[in-house]
């Protein structure tokens, strides 16, 4: 997996996050060299926090992590890219024990943290994080616009150092049923385009504002 390369972008240094190499096109290729961590949020939040220790250790701390990837969808169009407005862990249930669902026990955070969505003409989506791939029925149980495998772990890492952490995802699935890891794959190369646009926009934002921007200072709680 690649360690990554910290990016700046004016005064801002960037770390840029994705998850699997199947993600990664041409376009992506020409603009970053992303910390790959694997699939899943146990990969996720084991690779981001293991980078960021040694960053922090060499003082090269990131100003911002961009994780960009792809997601499911049932209702957003295929293909485009969304700025992630919060994110929920649909893994965590301990309800028996008297906690809401999407809580961890003892743990101080909501059921849904958002995120920062600070780029001009990127649309806004809620993100569900989980270890399951969600196809068919399984929609019906998430409330999320979108669903993915690490950015809730991700998000976790980075609050550990006291980074911020835009998500931008790219809808490669959920129409229909997947059968086939090609039902994956077979939209990602659109999806690495649409989301190095994305990332242009973002990189124009930071080499103009910086991190002035008031979106970067997102609430942690939407739960309300």
């Amino acid at each position: 997996m690649s360690q990554g390369r910290l990016e700046r972008y004016g005064d801002v240094s960037v770390l840029c996050v994705m998850a699997a190499p199947a993600e990664y096109g041409d376009h992506l290729k020409a603009r970053i060299d992303p910390l790959m961590t694997g699939i899943g949020p146990v990969e996720a939040a084991v690779a981001l926090t293991a980078a960021l220790a040694r960053l922090q250790a060499a003082g090269t701390l990131p100003d911002l992590i961009v994780s960009l990837g792809s997601c499911g969808s049932r209702s957003l169009d295929h293909a485009k890219v969304y700025q992630a407005s919060s994110v929920a862990y649909r893994d965590m249930d301990a309800s028996p024990l008297g906690f809401e669902p999407g809580v961890t026990p003892l743990l101080d955070r909501p059921a849904v943290m958002a995120l920062p969505c600070p780029i001009p003409g990127v649309p806004r989506a809620s993100l569900s994080t989980g270890a399951n791939v969600v196809s068919g029925d399984a929609y019906d149980v998430v409330t999320a616009e979108m669903v993915d495998m690490e950015t809730w772990a991700l998000v976790r890492s980075a609050q550990t150092f006291d980074v911020p952490l835009v998500a931008l995802r790219g809808v490669s699935d959920g129409r229909t049923k997947l059968t086939a890891l090609e039902d994956w794959t077979s939209t990602l190369h659109h999806v690495d385009e649409n989301l190095a646009l994305a990332l242009d926009r973002l990189i124009a934002l930071l080499e103009e504002s910086g991190l002035s921007a008031p979106e970067f200072s997102a609430h942690t709680d939407v739960s309300a």
